[in-house]
């Protein structure tokens, strides 16, 4: 019984060995040698180890299992139109910019850190460029035109709506004019100026007026002629025909009068003080953003996260193609040393591995058993 015994103890010892040794020998031959050998001209067998030797086939088909299979344009859309990836974003962009609007810093230093090439100097440049550009052109684009052709439709129903008023005015003003004794006394004056130069005939009149002086009889004429409604009339005419002749006046007749450099400079002197860029410039940025701060972050910002999101879910595909991610994943993987693969894969299956070979050393232990009991029968 004891020869028994040790023959099959044997038996099984060198059963598990050779089924261990085996199955550890064929994990190490997936990686092992890492390159071919060579007797002579002849090629050693099973070199290099089969993955060293597919290489090429591996990277092409882990390319194409990642594009296929993993990172498809369908699970990225998925993930990117997830309620709960867009809120990550929002939340992500929230913490990020909340900095910003907070800050102190003014908008100038802003412009600095972004390195933005933009300035107060420069947007006054831009702007005074804006200004003489426009006015050139409009100077080129309306000196052709009429002033009717040129003025809007209500503005020039304002202008004739204001003739009555104008005149209303003019009558008004005359009349507290020349009953106030500045104008009582340059009626006077033209007056006297008047019979002097009359001779014999202006001292006949003064004589035979008396002691009453002429001004003091012509200026209620003056006053009575100035409200008169003929004479309001003469003037609303006047005035009329006068509006309907400036309107048929080209603007090149108003324009050529004008110093267009003086007028070029005034306009951008006057536009640039205005506008102040570099007050605004020089404010902190928060002075800027904080009033819109609340309704940015609650109601703007997951509306463009939305909107972004549903963008990049209709662009995933056409981006994906562009990048040729197959690719990208083939040249990765070929560029990986045969033993830094080995690494990565032992990394993941190492117990795996280990147990194959236990498994392989089990394996062969029962076949031991089985065999020494078959010899023992035999014998």
């Amino acid at each position: 019984m004891l020869d028994a015994f040790i023959l099959i103890l044997f038996m099984v010892i060198v059963g598990a060995l050779i089924g261990g040794v085996t199955n550890s020998l064929a994990i190490k031959m997936l990686f092992r040698p890492y390159r071919a050998y060579y007797i002579g001209k002849f090629k050693v067998p099973f070199t290099p180890g089969l993955i060293p030797k597919r290489r090429g086939e591996l990277a092409e088909q882990l390319g194409k299992m990642v594009v296929d299979h993993l990172i498809t344009p369908e699970s990225l859309q998925k993930k990117v139109m997830n309620e709960e990836f867009q809120k990550d974003v929002t939340g992500w962009l929230t913490e990020e910019l909340k900095p910003v609007f907070t800050s102190d810093k003014s908008v100038n230093e802003w412009l600095n850190i972004l390195q933005v090439p933009v300035s107060s100097e420069r947007l006054n440049e831009w702007l005074e460029e804006w200004v003489a550009d426009k006015l050139k052109d409009a100077k080129a684009s309306y000196t052709s035109r009429t002033l009717e052709e040129t003025l809007p439709e209500k503005w020039q129903e304002k202008v004739s709506e204001s003739i009555p008023k104008l005149v209303d005015f003019i009558a008004d003003r005359a009349e507290t004019y020349f009953t106030s004794p500045e104008g009582k006394m340059k009626v006077k004056v033209m007056i006297d100026d008047f019979l002097k130069e009359r001779g014999m005939l202006g001292n006949m009149l003064g004589m035979f007026l008396g002691n009453t002086s002429v001004a003091d009889k012509v200026q209620p004429e003056i006053v009575k002629f100035i409200k008169h409604e003929g004479t309001q009339e003469i003037l609303f005419n006047l005035l009329i025909k006068e509006w309907a002749k400036l309107k048929q006046m080209k603007l090149e007749e108003f324009i050529d009068r004008l110093p267009e450099e003086d007028l070029i400079r005034s306009a951008q002197t006057s536009l640039v003080k205005l506008v102040n860029i570099e007050g605004h410039l020089s404010k902190p940025l928060r002075q800027w953003l904080e009033p819109h701060q609340e309704t940015f972050f609650n109601t703007e910002l997951p509306k463009w996260v939305d909107k972004g999101t549903d963008l990049l879910s209709r662009k995933i595909p056409n981006l994906m193609e562009k990048m040729h991610l197959q690719h990208i994943v083939q040249e990765q993987v070929e560029s990986f040393s045969v033993g830094r693969l080995e690494e990565l894969v032992l990394g993941i299956s190492r117990r795996e591995f280990k147990m194959i070979t236990y498994l392989g050393a089990l394996l062969g232990g029962v076949i031991g058993i089985v065999q020494g009991i078959i010899a023992l029968l035999i014998s």
